[in-house]
């Protein structure tokens, strides 16, 4: 792979979807384009290249997804779930009692861990929510995920990674040697494809929005872009929840950290807030490939 189609091709993955290449990863977009090329009956990263310049659709879906790594388990990193049942939703509870309706967003949700990890623990709360309206919006960039998602099939290694023996056995059923969530959560989500640098505005207003473990991979433009746009589309007295290793601090104003609750924040005033210019200078490349 030349330098001029290492460039190419870090233009491209951050135009299309958000991915913030270091100049020393040729060895990562090879592993990965390589076998795609092959698969596709190119003869390399060079024609990869020209047939992308070309506007090839499919072969651009098929390149960021390839490019996009989708880690994920059940109640991935417990905190923010400990948060979500013992903080968010008994606000949520009492601040919504008249409406009796509660909207999530599950902003990369990946092979479906995240949203359905959520659903059990909505479930969970039993006689709480009962006649209420919960809807759990979870979106990703890639198809691919998301029919995986929406078919709630999961392998052995994959209900072991988090997911609780007495919930594996509440709310899954066993298919030979894979394990299928009941029906009644499936029913919970909405499985929609989304580009977080894309307009999300035709998604509505919600309660809770769970963005994590994807903002890391952006330069700090995009972070602050889409922190501003997450914040039109959050109600005034709802929840962000981010990664373990991100945040809004230094980057806006939009939201506030939540004093001892990790990675848990709240919108601020937008009458009182304006999102921060960003700093001056090059953006930090991230030196690491997306996940969720």
């Amino acid at each position: 792979m030349t330098p001029t189609e290492y460039e190419y091709l870090r233009k491209f993955l951050k135009d299309n979807s958000g991915l913030d290449l270091s100049a020393d990863k040729q060895y990562l977009i090879e592993s990965r384009l390589l076998p795609l090329a092959r698969k596709a009956g190119l003869s390399g990263i060079a024609e990869l290249v020209q047939k992308l310049q070309g506007g090839s659709r499919t072969l651009i879906t098929d390149v960021v997804e390839a490019m996009t790594t989708n880690e994920t388990f059940f109640f991935r990193d417990k905190v923010p779930f400990d948060h979500f049942r013992d903080h968010i939703m008994p606000e949520v509870i009492k601040a919504r009692a008249a409406r009796r309706s509660v909207r999530i967003w599950c902003a990369a949700g990946s092979t479906g861990q995240e949203p359905y990890s959520l659903a059990m623990c909505l479930k969970e709360m039993g006689a709480a929510l009962t006649g209420w309206r919960v809807e759990i919006i979870a979106t990703d960039l890639s198809q691919e995920v998301l029919e995986k998602a929406k078919a709630g099939i999961y392998s052995q290694f994959e209900v072991q990674r988090g997911l609780p023996i007495q919930m594996l056995m509440k709310y899954f059923k066993q298919i030979g040697e894979t394990w299928q969530i009941n029906p009644e959560l499936r029913a919970m989500i909405q499985h929609r494809q989304l580009n977080l640098l894309h307009d999300f505005a035709q998604l509505g207003t919600f309660d809770v929005i769970f963005c994590r473990n994807v903002l890391i991979y952006f330069d700090q433009d995009t972070k602050i872009n889409i922190f501003n746009r997450l914040a039109r589309q959050i109600e005034p007295d709802g929840f962000l929840v981010l990664g373990a290793a991100e945040t809004v601090v230094g980057l806006t104003d939009t939201f506030r950290p939540i004093p001892e609750r990790r990675g848990l924040y709240k919108p601020n005033d937008p009458r009182a807030a304006a999102a921060k210019p960003a700093l001056a200078g090059a953006a930090p490349r991230m030196a690491v490939m997306a996940g969720r």
